[in-house]
């Protein structure tokens, strides 16, 4: 895809980077590096919105490190997408999980029942500094999921290394998910629609 733009992936997040090259654009990854467990809010709407906005910070300082030269800044804009996700079951908040005890705990909430995939997509135009953002809120209905099953899953790392440590396409996970109730893209991490519109009001929004 042919843009007026250079966009920059704020994510070291493979299924973010996979969905974002299959929508036909081409990116840089800039990967944030910050301590998400330092930003700390009740609501999931809030923390994932203030995580969104901290790695967009983060990536922002560390592109004026590298002393971007006056031709990068008058030229085209630079958009830069950043995101968080984090999963809610049972009124409780699920992030990555620390331990396999705690993947066990997530894995079985979910049995049986249902999570909601709380995210938020953040655009931020480098250029004009406007940024635009929204929520996006799959949800996940799950069969019973047996102890056994969530003993093997919980010793596969690429399962349970993100937000709420159980990653629905894995051919080991799958079988368990009843329905979603939105896109896959969007519990995946990065909805096409809200990111390719997005990115479209940040361009167009000449306001500050």
């Amino acid at each position: 895809m042919t843009t007026s733009f250079k966009l920059i992936l704020g994510s070291s997040s493979p299924a973010r980077r996979e969905i974002l090259a299959d929508m036909g654009y081409q990116f840089t990854i800039v990967s944030p590096d910050i301590d998400e467990k330092a930003i700390r809010l009740e609501k999931p709407d809030d923390l994932v919105m203030a995580l969104a906005h901290a790695k967009a910070e983060a990536i922002k300082r560390k592109l004026q490190d590298k002393c971007l030269s006056n031709k990068e800044v008058e030229g085209e804009p630079t958009l830069l997408i950043t995101s968080d996700q984090v999963m809610v079951n049972r009124g409780m908040i699920r992030e990555k999980p620390l331990n396999e005890q705690e993947g066990r705990e997530f894995i079985k909430g979910y049995s049986g029942n249902f999570a909601v995939a709380v995210g938020y997509v953040l655009v931020t135009n480098l250029k004009t500094g406007v940024q635009k953002g929204e929520w996006d809120k799959p949800e996940i209905h799950f069969h019973e999921i047996p102890d056994e099953v969530i003993e093997r899953v919980i010793k596969v790392r690429e399962i349970t290394n993100v937000a709420g440590g159980f990653r629905m396409e894995h051919p080991l996970a799958a079988p368990y998910v009843k329905e979603v109730v939105g896109a896959m893209d969007s519990v995946m991490g990065l909805p096409r629609e809200l990111t390719k519109r997005l990115l479209e009001e940040a361009l167009e929004d000449t306001s500050i």
